[in-house]
């Protein structure tokens, strides 16, 4: 390394060739989408109205919780991820392992917030060309996201109830 010149991070281990590689997947997949829509004449909604948007919001944060956090999606994370700790409510902690790629795609995996995006665009992509299944399969989403805070509010409540 010439002098001055420093790593991306203090022990070289962000995958950063791995990060765009999945970046390039993500804006070739919108690219792809938008031309397989506009090719089969989807027309896409001219505004989403709140609701749409608060319906696939909650959708969102679930299903990334689920595919980034939940127990019975440990398969699909573990040739990524490592098992750190089981936290509350069926949730465990995983850590990426690996390097280049595999760490890149452990990171994302992982991490419910990195996931959001790509959950966002696939069920957009869907509520473009399917409104009425999105919206179903959104609703799904949305009711176990209530589900779960009735849960903690249940146990909350009966927590406090016991002293």
């Amino acid at each position: 390394m010439a002098a001055g010149e420093r790593s991306y991070d203090e022990r070289d281990e962000v995958p950063l060739g791995g990060y765009a590689v999945l970046a390039g997947t993500f804006a070739a997949s919108a690219t792809l989408f938008a031309a397989v829509a506009r090719r089969r004449g989807v027309r896409l909604p001219d505004r989403v109205p709140p609701w749409d948007v608060a319906l696939l919001g909650a959708a969102t944060f679930k299903a990334s919780r689920l595919l980034t956090k939940d127990k019975v999606t440990s398969f699909l994370r573990a040739p990524f991820t490592r098992r750190t700790e089981e936290i509350p409510a069926g949730e465990v902690m995983d850590e990426p392992r690996g390097g280049g790629l595999r760490r890149a795609v452990g990171d994302l995996v992982s991490c419910p917030f990195c996931t959001s995006v790509w959950v966002a665009g696939s069920l957009a992509a869907g509520y473009a060309c399917a409104p009425r299944a999105a919206r179903l399969v959104c609703a799904g989403l949305g009711a176990v996201t209530v589900a779960d805070w009735l849960q903690y509010a249940w146990s909350f409540t009966e927590q406090k109830a016991e002293g």
